[in-house]
């Protein structure tokens, strides 16, 4: 199902401005970006897009009042400063799953963050990061072991043939 068939299901005979959740998981965008969720979605404090195809968020509205943002599962990879611009209240995000490779990308919204608000932010993007860094550490461990054993050995051999 497209993201606006799902936003017109999801109002259930609402105006958006009465809206302060928008569930719009497992339902498909258009060359991923977002589609049919506009300003009029005043009240808008949960906001979850998980699994819909979503690489930019250039089309994101202006949402001022938005406090939680689930957008784990997509292919995004940048552009996350358009958060600090369009949703200032933003409190928990969530990227995981995403192509985000380093943090370089999450720091322009981290700072801007910061600058802006005393409280912070609660950012779960890096749960696939630490796995991969965890898995990288490992087989290095592992290869140095491996290397370590097998000297070990040349050396034993080496000494059985003298």
């Amino acid at each position: 199902m497209e993201m606006k068939k799902r936003i017109n299901l999801e109002l259930r005979d609402r105006a958006p401005e009465e809206v302060t959740e928008l569930v719009l998981d497992n339902c498909l965008c258009v060359n991923g970006e977002i589609e049919g969720l506009n300003d009029t979605f005043k009240k808008l404090e949960f906001l979850s897009m998980a699994n819909v195809e979503l690489s930019s968020l250039a089309r994101l509205p202006s949402l001022n009042k938005l406090r939680k943002l689930e957008l784990s599962d997509n292919i995004i990879s940048g552009g996350l400063e358009v958060l600090a611009e369009k949703c200032p209240n933003l409190t928990y995000l969530n990227l995981s799953g995403n192509k985000i490779k380093d943090l370089s990308t999450v720091e322009a919204l981290m700072e801007m963050k910061m600058m802006k608000r005393k409280r912070k932010m609660k950012l779960v993007h890096l749960k696939d990061m630490r796995k991969r860094r965890k898995k990288k550490r490992r087989m290095r461990m592992r290869m140095k072991m491996k290397q370590a054993q097998n000297w070990e050995r040349e050396k034993r051999r080496w000494a059985s043939h003298t």
